[in-house]
Formats: structure tokens, sequence, C-alpha cells
């Protein structure tokens, strides 16, 4: 068995440094220290979990190839990173039970890997660099291969350094074959935050934003540091960092996306926040939206004015076509900025982008704030294991953790939260900080108390607590972390780990 790949970091969180040895691809990483009673992604356990998931006898496959290329945001040419040459990955269709294979070539400078954000999937093909899999080198190849488990909305991103906050990710649907809800049309949405070649790159970002609020961070020479954003909604400071572009499906408002539809058409929107900093609201101006579903997961069905999207997080929505241009708006919450698409009819004149709305307001939820369907109810049962997670940090030291600990991959279980096959496990999520964060889980979906939405991120407001449950029904090593980009680049991660 291979040793355990060490890097600088990982996400940026890791302050250590270690000779790198050589790895392949496709090996499981085999840390040391780790105690004989964890299972890990290479345990026979995995294999038997995957084999009980629906199975079709279906294939679907897909190429992806990370490297660089040129293009244009907001009027700026640059260099940026991406699958297949484009500032959106292509969007990959399947449907329950069947087996997706995707190859993944890496033409990037530096390793990489892909995370399949919100799936319950086999723990060697999450795609977390040295704790599922050793991270994809440079030049190399490799292969992710997983039954898919349930329908819903989800989507693939790099989970190295912060690859993310440039292009290197994309929309996964997976289709019900026994689809309930009735609709003629889908548009996939995909929304993100953009400085990356037009400010500087997300490292350089996360490199200033660490020196914490200091005198030098109060410096007039800082770039990236966000001051002065607000949020009630989100229950003060909405953001860290400065971002030049806001992005609706690849576009600014200058270049808007226009979905072809007619009059009356039912559209269902599957609206993903690819952000890495950045909140946004997302309504139509005049009209309500249906929200039907949550993370992937049906909710009971809310008409609003305006949702709101925490990164990572997945809104699924009916709206019924009026006749002519019809904008989605998305505004980035407690920032300035907007980024929009216009339904069209073919009859009309589109709206001037100067007169979109700078504000949504009437009804406003997010998806925590949604109650779950009765279908995907968790059935009653009192938890075993209960772990508390306090959300700790400051900005004046940029130095976020989970229970004080600032994760380190050099040393992934330290202060792991550990379960049991079959346990149903309790955490309570407490914010000890004077930010919200977007607390992701991997590998499952937990219910939020009180028969809340089920979902796999959560926003997390200041001196809030969040409580849920999950089955823990998927065995392995699991990351737990802000989808922040910048929080969890500094330390806000921890691991769920399976024990026999």
């Amino acid at each position: 068995m291979n040793q355990f790949l060490t890097r600088r970091t990982f996400l940026g969180a890791s302050i250590a440094t270690a000779t790198t040895v050589a790895l392949a691809a496709c090996s499981t990483p085999s840390p040391n220290s780790r105690p004989s009673d964890r299972i890990l992604p290479d345990d026979p356990m995995i294999a038997k979990v995957e084999a009980r998931r629906p199975a079709t006898g279906r294939r679907s496959t897909q190429q992806l190839n990370a490297g660089a290329f040129a293009t244009s945001v907001a009027g700026t040419t640059l260099t940026t990173w991406g699958y297949n040459g484009s500032l959106t990955g292509p969007t990959i269709r399947a449907a329950v039970g069947d087996r997706l294979e995707v190859a993944v070539s890496n033409a990037l400078a530096e390793a990489t890997t892909v995370h399949w954000h919100g799936l319950a999937l086999r723990n060697d093909a999450d795609g977390v660099p040295d704790l599922t899999q050793n991270a994809i080198a440079p030049g190399s190849d490799f292969n992710y291969k997983f039954r898919l488990n349930r329908p819903g909305t989800y989507w693939y991103h790099s989970h190295a350094e912060m690859q993310r906050e440039r292009a290197l990710y994309g929309a996964l649907i997976i289709e019900d074959p026994k689809e309930p809800l009735s609709y003629d049309q889908d548009w996939v949405i995909v929304l993100d935050d953009w400085l990356d070649g037009i400010t500087g790159t997300p490292q350089e970002a996360l490199d200033e934003l660490s020196m914490g609020m200091n005198m030098s961070g109060m410096d007039m020479t800082m770039k990236h540091m966000l001051m002065g954003s607000h949020s009630s909604y989100l229950g003060g400071d909405a953001g860290d960092v400065t971002m030049p572009a806001h992005l609706f499906n690849d576009k600014t408002t200058s270049d808007a996306e226009i979905f072809a539809s007619r009059p009356g058409n039912r559209i269902r929107l599957r609206i993903i926040n690819a952000a890495g900093d950045t909140a946004y609201r997302v309504g139509v101006p005049g009209q309500k939206i249906t929200l039907t579903h949550a993370d992937g997961f049906p909710v009971k069905h809310q008409d609003v004015d305006a949702v709101v999207l925490a990164m990572g997080e997945r809104i699924d929505a009916i709206l019924t076509v009026a006749t002519g241009f019809t904008p989605v708006v998305a505004l980035p919450e407690g920032k300035k900025g907007v980024a929009h698409g216009l339904i069209s009819t073919g009859t009309g004149t589109a709206p001037d982008t100067n007169g979109l709305p700078t504000v949504l307001d009437g009804k406003v939820t997010d998806g925590g704030r949604l109650k779950a369907h009765e279908s995907v109810l968790l059935s009653p049962r009192s938890p075993n294991r209960v772990h508390t997670m306090r959300l700790t940090g400051t900005m004046a030291k940029y130095d976020w953790g989970i229970n004080g600990r600032r994760f380190d991959m050099m040393t992934p279980f330290a202060g792991a939260f550990e379960v049991a096959v079959n346990d149903r496990i309790q955490v309570k999520i407490i914010n000890q900080t004077k930010m919200w964060h977007p607390m992701h889980l991997h590998g499952h979906t937990f219910q939020i108390a009180g028969d809340g939405a089920r979902k796999d991120t959560v926003i997390v407001r200041p001196n809030e607590t969040v409580t849920f449950e999950f089955e823990a029904d998927n065995p392995g090593q699991w990351l737990a972390h802000c989808h922040n980009a910048y929080h969890a680049g500094r330390g806000m991660m921890g691991v769920f780990s399976y024990v026999r």
C-alpha cells in the first residue's frame, strides 16, 4: 500500500510542510497512525454497501478534462481553469440506479480531484484528497465509478486547494423514473461569484484574508477583503471577499442567457449556488415561484417571492411562464451586484439591465426553513450518538475552526466525530462566531429538527444552534465543513469517522 500523500495545504487549511512522495493517482491513501478499527475507503464493506444500491444495469459516461483555457468574464480576457474548456463543466444527466462512470484527465499544473456534492455514494469515490483518495497528479487520469442512489439536483466540483473558485464545477441531474412533479421544461441555473483573472486569483484572496484584520490587513493596498457587507437575513456580515462579477450560467447581465419557452409552460428551475463567498437571493420580479425541492429532496411546496441559497445549496422551484420576457434575478445577498437570465416566449422586448431590481422582498425563505415532504421524513428514532460542532474563529485572525480546532489534513482524525454503522446521529451545530456559515456534510443527507427539510448543506447564523439527525448507513471517512471556500481554507472542517 502506498504511503500517505502530503501536500503543502489541503484547501489551504494545513499549515504543516512535508516532503511529497510519488503516488499512483488511482491508489487509496493509507496514512500512518490510523487506528485499525476505522472503516477506510478500501474496506470491503464499502463495496458491499454499494452492491445494495438500486441498479438499472445502465452505464452513464462522461469525460472531464481539467485544464487551463482562455475566456472572457465581465469584459476582461483572462485564463482560468475548468472542465472541457468551459466556465461551467458539462451538465451530467442520468437516472436513479445508473452506474455513473466519469473519466477525469488532469492537464493542470497541480493535483486535483472531483467531489460529487450531495450524493450518498461509495466512500472511495467522494473525491477528498488524502482522506478518500490520493489526488490525481498532473498528467494523470482517474475514473470515478459509482451507482446513483437518489434523484435530484446535485453538482460536482474540485475538492483540491482553491480550485473550485475558478471554473472546476458543473451540474449533475439525477432523473426520477417515477417523477411525481408535473412540469414542461427544466432549466439548470448555476450561480457563481468571480474574481479569478480580474482582481487576482482565489489563492491570493485567501492569502490576503489570512492576515486577518490587523493593521496590515486594514492597509489601503488590500484588494480582496470586503468591508461593510451586511445582511439582516444572514444575521450580520454577509461575506468576506470583494467579487467583481456575478455569473448566471457563465454570463453577466450584459450578455444574459435566454431560455426559450411558451406562455403557460411550467419550468422547473434547478438552481445551484456554486459560489465561494456569496449567498444569492433568487426571484422573479412581480411573480411568485413555488419551491419544491431543497438539496435534491422534496419539500412541502411553498410559494415565495424569493429564496436565499447558501454556497453549495440547491433549490428546485416551479415557475409558470408569462408572455414576453421574464427575468430570473439573483442578487448577491448583502453585497452589490446582480446576475440574471431571461425566459422568452418570442414576443416583446428584453428588459433594460439597468432596470433590474436591486431588492427582492416580500415572502423570503431558504432551504433550511422548509419542511420535508412526508415521503422523505426520517423514521422516528432516538439518537444513540450526539455530536456537538461549535463553530469558532474570528475575522481578526481569520482563524476559523470547529470546536476550537483548525483542521489539518496531516492529522485528519484529530477531533473526529466517531460513528458506527446503523447509528442514528444527532448533530448540534452551535455558531459561536460573528459570521454565518453554510455547513456541508459529505456522503449523507440529514433532516433538520422539527420535520425540517432533508439536506446536505444548511445555513447557520451567528449565535444560532441548528440541530439535525442522519442515519449512519454509508460507511467510510466523511468530511464535514463550511462551504464558504475561504472559511474552509482556513480550517473550518472536520471528519465523521466510521469505526467498528
